[in-house]
């Protein structure tokens, strides 16, 4: 039989036993927390922590994910390097600075990779109280959580289930209009999302509102009546890699780029480089000529 799951304290959110977090990585994290702390750096947990706290059960955590305002991340990398004498970069300029000591690391996030979700005010008007591991923090919005995680369409990651999850802890008490005016011209893909958890989940399909149903119904029906001129392809805000080849060869205008987008040519490139792609595998190869027939008499072998 099948072992009930107790929920999380809200007021102790903390992950018992991630995989392959050492008790010394957890003093990393304790003081990169406190450090921020002391120095007056605003900051918000998020990722696989504050995952834990609104859905009541985690899973293993390799890492720690804060967020800051774009404004605070040099200074807190900085200041971290300064107090705990480890590394820090700032990796990719448009979103990500990474504090290092050895295997251990910390993710400072103040934007989404594909410049979409910007950390601003409203992330730390409605953070959580709550504790990791043992320090007293505040972590990311369920309603911020979700926006940044509905756009994550790797081929090698995928948040979807993640997004799911979130929908099916918290639909009942969510700020709908906070989250719906977060998605603003992307409303497609919350209505992807909120199409899916009807499938994922029939039985609890009403409770997502029928008003912000009918509200994406209502602009999808627009939308259906007549088509932009301009060939624009938004796959770019979903996957870094498996649409380059819509912006490179099938002469798709980047919607990451101005007038569409808030990122530069510089920092789409950066991005572009660090894609491994023997990971993602993303179209662009010319079609392989066939391969000499080497039999001696031909035919399918």
């Amino acid at each position: 039989m099948r072992q009930a799951v107790l929920p999380v304290d809200p007021a102790e959110s903390t992950i018992r036993n991630p995989e392959g977090s050492t008790a010394p990585t957890h003093r990393f994290y304790r003081r990169v927390l406190r450090e921020l702390s002391a120095a007056g750096i605003d900051f918000l947990v998020g990722g696989g922590y504050a995952l834990e706290r609104h859905l009541g059960i985690g899973r293993p955590v390799k890492d720690l994910d804060l967020f800051l305002r774009a404004g605070d991340v040099q200074k807190a990398l900085d200041h971290l390097a300064r107090a705990l004498k480890c590394d820090t970069e700032l990796i990719f300029p448009h979103w990500l600075g990474k504090v290092r000591r050895g295997a251990e690391h910390v993710d400072l996030i103040f934007n989404g990779g594909n410049g979409v979700c910007p950390v601003d005010e409203d992330w730390f008007r409605h953070a959580v109280p709550s504790r990791v591991l043992g320090v007293p923090v505040s972590l990311s919005p369920v309603e911020e959580m979700i926006w940044s995680k509905a756009f994550v369409m790797e081929r090698e990651r995928y948040d979807g289930a993640d997004v799911q999850h979130l929908l099916h802890a918290c639909a009942d008490t969510l700020d709908w209009s906070r989250l719906s005016r977060r998605f603003g011209q992307h409303w497609r893909v919350l209505f992807s999302h909120l199409t899916l958890f009807g499938f994922v989940y029939p039985s609890e399909r009403r409770r997502i509102p029928e008003t912000v149903m009918r509200r994406c119904l209502y602009l999808l029906d627009l939308e259906m009546r007549t088509a932009p001129s301009r060939r624009i392809c938004r796959g770019t805000l979903t996957s870094r890699a498996q649409y380059l080849v819509d912006i490179e060869l099938w002469g798709y205008e980047d919607a990451r780029l101005a007038p569409h987008g808030s990122m530069t040519d510089e920092a789409t490139s950066i991005w572009t480089a660090a894609i491994d792609a023997d990971v993602s595998r993303p179209l662009g190869e010319l079609p392989r000529a066939e391969p000499p027939d080497d039999s001696s008499t031909g035919g399918t072998h």
